[in-house]
Order: structure tokens, then C-alpha cells, then sequence
């Protein structure tokens, strides 16, 4: 259905979450005059120029496409000035706004924002979240300004955080209620109605950038905090770690659960908590005796690994994985500082 009003707008974003709202406000009629996205980047063994989404989806619908290496250039901010937009949506491009350029849309700047703001402002917002052990995210769209995500909210969307989602699953859920709350907010926009909420003073938290370093499971955490861990990094960027006798050769580990026998330690009556076993606690990373399952020994009690994946193998679930590589119990995982003389 057609919008109240048909709004001119720049849209600039680059991965599939982004591609996603260029789909939906094409489809809900508005006049999208041009797409920014990011330089085409070398992937892959062979290297070759990999087009983001968002390219991919403007070339399809046959929208006008830039992909600038700043926004910082005059000749370029002079062209955005003279396309007299609406407003500008930005659903994680990649690139700083500078002033110059969030002045120019006579509405300003929208942001997509996947997290219910002030939690979570930067770059990876819904593995951060899952990696918190948060309940709940969502979406906020947001009135860009100078800051890193510290402008006023337009509408906030809320979304639970479920017990096996992934990083990969949330992102999919996010990218379409972002998509929905984008296409509300502009209709609110043509319609006057829509109002912006200065972000709370309290409870500001930052989502750092994903690190191939971030990835790497710490088996000194608590048993919790490693399966949300693995759960926030599958797939990307696939949380890792390093069997002690195998220290060039990192796993993946793709699902965990805290498994219901010798889990984390039990709550004593006085609050304190003890080791379920009087014998002493075999050290962190220490595979159990558990049969044709991987049970791996953590700061307080024990992870199963569910699904997990060796160099240059497909991902298997974990009976099938201990048949072709045979992990005994007392073996360790490590992290790969551990390996280092």
C-alpha cells in the first residue's frame, strides 16, 4: 500500500540488514533517489570484488547508486544537497555522517538502530546483547546527530532476547522489525506525527566491534556466560578455541548447552556457591567422561558442546564429531594464550 505521503529520500547502508529496509521502503512506495554503500571489498581465497547487499538490491529495484570512500567530499555533498530530499535513512553503512551532510535531508538523518538505545550504542549491537545475557533488544530508530548513536529516539520497537538464539537468528528477526518500525516512522513523518524522545542519561552501554579475539571461549567463565558467548558469535565471527595437544589447529564451536548433571555449582542454603562435588574441580577446559557427548569442564561446572567444527570439516553435531576425532577425557581446550611459551 502507497504511503500517505510519497517521501524523497537517500538511503545508505551496506550488509543484509540494511538491504532488508531498502526492500521495504521501496515496496512501500517511496521515491528512493539514491543509495550509498560501501566500497566493493576483496573476499574469499581468490580475493574478487564482493558487492555488499545493499549494492546488489539497488542495482535489482534500478536505483541510482553511489559508493563513495567518504562523506566528507564537496562535490558529493553538494549532489546529495541538490536532490531536495525528504530525509536520509542509514541502516549500518559504515561510514561517519559528518555535519554537513546530516543538515542536508530538510527531516535530517534516520538511523536503524538494533538495540533499545541508550544499551548497545556502536557497532555490533545484537551479539553484544546475546553475549549479556540481555532478555530483550530491539529496534530504535533514531534522529541522527554528531554523536555515536546519541540521538533522540523516534519509535522503539522491543523483541525477546530467546534461549537458542544465535547471532545469525536475532539479526534475521531485528532486520525485519527494523524494516516495519522504518516504514511506520516515515509515515508518521509525512503525517506530522512523529516525535522525538531525548535518550536516557542512565544505562548507556557500547557494543565494541566484533573481534576475531572476542571469539575465543575463556573456559575460566562461568558455565552461562560461555554458551551465550557461542550462542551471540554463530556465525560471525564463529566463537573458537584450541584443543592443547592440537595448538595450530582451532575449533569452532557453533552451539553449547549448560547441560542438567554437573552444571553450574548449586546455590548452598547461606546464598554461597559451592561445587556440587566435594572432590576437587578439574580445571578449567578439562573434557569430562561423558560418553558420546563433550562435556568440558568451566569456572563454575560445566559446558556441553552441541555442535561444533575442526579445520577443514563440515560442521557436526558433537556424537558425530568425537567419532572421526577422538577427544579423550582429561584432554583440555585452551585458549590461545595458554599455547604460548
Amino acid at each position: 500500500m502507497p504511503p500517505a505521503r510519497k517521501l524523497r529520500l537517500v538511503f545508505a547502508g551496506t550488509p543484509a540488514f540494511a538491504a532488508t529496509a531498502l526492500d521495504a521502503l521501496a515496496d512501500a512506495g517511496h521515491d528512493i533517489v539514491l543509495v550509498l554503500t560501501r566500497v566493493d571489498k576483496p573476499a574469499g581465497r581468490g580475493k574478487a570484488l564482493n558487492e555488499s547487499p545493499v549494492k546488489q538490491r539497488a542495482r535489482a529495484r534500478g536505483c541510482a547508486l553511489e559508493q563513495p570512500r567518504t562523506l566528507r567530499d564537496e562535490a558529493l555533498q553538494a549532489r546529495l544537497r541538490a536532490l531536495d530530499v525528504d530525509a536520509m535513512v542509514v541502516a549500518a553503512y559504515g561510514l561517519i555522517l559528518p555535519p554537513e551532510v546530516l543538515a542536508i535531508p530538510r527531516h535530517g538523518c534516520l538511523n536503524i538502530h538494533a538495540s533499545l538505545l541508550p544499551r548497545w550504542r556502536g557497532a555490533a549491537p545484537i551479539q553484544r546483547a546475546i553475549e549479556a545475557g540481555d532478555a530483550e533488544t530491539g529496534i530504535t530508530i533514531m534522529q541522527m546527530d554528531a554523536g555515536l548513536d546519541t540521538g533522540a529516539m523516534l519509535r522503539v520497537e522491543r523483541e525477546p532476547i530467546r534461549p537458542d538464539d544465535t547471532g545469525g537468528s536475532l539479526h534475521d528477526r531485528l532486520a525485519l522489525l527494523g524494516a516495519r518500525a522504518i516504514v511506520a516512522a516515515l509515515e508518521q513523518l509525512a503525517a506530522g506525527t512523529l516525535v522525538a524522545t531525548p535518550q536516557p542519561a542512565d544505562g548507556v552501554t557500547y557494543a565494541r566491534k566484533l573481534e576475531r579475539a572476542d571469539a575465543c571461549i575463556d573456559w575460566t567463565q562461568p558455565a552461562q556466560r560461555i554458551v551465550d558467548r557461542i550462542r551471540a558469535f554463530n556465525p560471525v565471527p564463529g566463537a573458537t578455541t584450541l584443543l592443547e595437544r592440537l595448538p595450530e589447529a582451532p575449533f569452532k564451536l557453533w552451539s553449547a548447552r549448560i547441560p542438567e548433571e554437573g552444571g553450574a555449582a548449586a546455590p548452598a542454603p547461606d546464598g554461597e556457591r559451592r561445587p556440587v562435588s566435594a572432590a576437587p574441580a578439574p580445571a578449567p577446559g578439562t573434557v569430562l567422561p561423558a560418553g558420546n557427548r563433550l562435556l568440558v569442564a568451566c569456572g563454575d561446572g560445566a559446558v556441553e558442546l552441541t555442535e561444533l567444527q575442526r579445520p577443514g570439516c563440515r560442521r557436526m553435531k558433537a556424537a558425530d564429531f568425537l567419532c572421526g576425532c577422538r577427544v579423550a577425557p582429561g584432554e583440555r581446550f585452551v585458549a590461545p594464550a595458554a599455547t604460548e611459551p
